[in-house]
C-alpha cells in the first residue's frame, strides 16, 4: 500500500487528534489529494532533520495513519487541518518526489481486539480523566473516555509528556496491556526523577 508520509516531531497514535498548519506546497498538494480521494496520510516521528524544506533524512519506521475530519483557513492565511489517528503502519521502503514529499510502501499493522479496562487499571483511567480536564487537551475534543485497554493506552501515550522515542517504541507495541505496563513503568520513571 502507498501512503504520503507527513513528518513531524510528534507521534500519532490511533484514536487520537491532531491539529496541524499547512503552509508548504507539498503537503498542501497532499491534502488536497487526500480530500479528493478520501485518503489518509501517514505522520512518522522525525529523528534525524526539519518539519520544514528537504525531506528529514531520519524518521521512525513505525506510523499512525491521519485521516482529516476538519478544515479551515486560519487567520494567519495557512490552511488549518484536523485529523484523526487512524491504522498503525510499517515502513518497508520510501522513495522523495522531486517536490520532497516523501511516498512510503507500507504494510498495517494489525491491533489486538479491544479488551475491557480490567480494575488495576483505575489509576490510569484516574489520570487520563485529570488530562482531559487540561485546557490544551480540552481544546483537541478528543472524547476522553477509554473504552477499553487500546484506547487507553493509546489516548495516555499520545497526551504523557514522554520523550518521542519512548513514545515511538509505544507505538509499535501491539498487545495493550503491555502498552500499559510500559507506559507505567514510564509513569515510575518520571515520578522517581520528580522526586530525586
Amino acid at each position: 500500500m502507498s501512503l504520503p508520509l507527513f513528518p513531524l516531531n510528534t507521534v500519532l497514535f490511533p484514536g487520537c487528534i491532531l491539529d496541524l498548519q499547512i503552509f508548504e506546497a507539498r503537503y498542501l498538494d497532499m491534502i488536497s489529494r487526500c480530500m479528493k480521494q478520501g485518503g489518509g496520510f501517514g505522520v512518522v516521528c522525525i529523528l534525524d532533520g526539519e518539519e520544514v524544506g528537504i525531506a528529514p533524512a531520519g524518521y521512525a519506521l513505525v506510523g499512525c495513519e491521519a485521516r482529516i475530519t476538519d478544515f479551515k483557513q486560519q487567520d494567519n492565511g495557512l490552511l488549518g487541518i484536523r485529523v484523526q489517528g487512524g491504522r498503525r503502519f510499517h515502513v518497508l521502503r520510501t522513495e522523495v518526489q522531486r517536490d520532497q514529499l516523501t511516498v512510503a510502501e507500507v504494510e498495517w499493522l494489525e491491533d489486538e481486539p479491544e479488551q475491557p479496562l480490567q480494575d488495576e487499571d483505575a489509576d490510569l483511567v484516574a489520570l487520563l480523566k485529570a488530562l482531559a480536564e487540561h485546557p490544551m487537551v480540552e481544546a483537541l475534543n478528543m472524547g476522553t473516555e477509554a473504552t477499553g485497554q487500546q484506547s487507553l493506552a493509546n489516548q495516555l501515550a499520545y497526551l504523557l509528556p514522554f520523550a518521542e522515542v519512548d513514545k515511538i517504541d509505544l507505538l509499535q507495541l501491539d498487545d495493550p496491556q503491555q502498552r500499559l505496563d510500559a507506559i507505567q513503568a514510564l509513569l515510575d520513571e518520571l515520578q522517581g526523577e520528580l522526586f530525586a
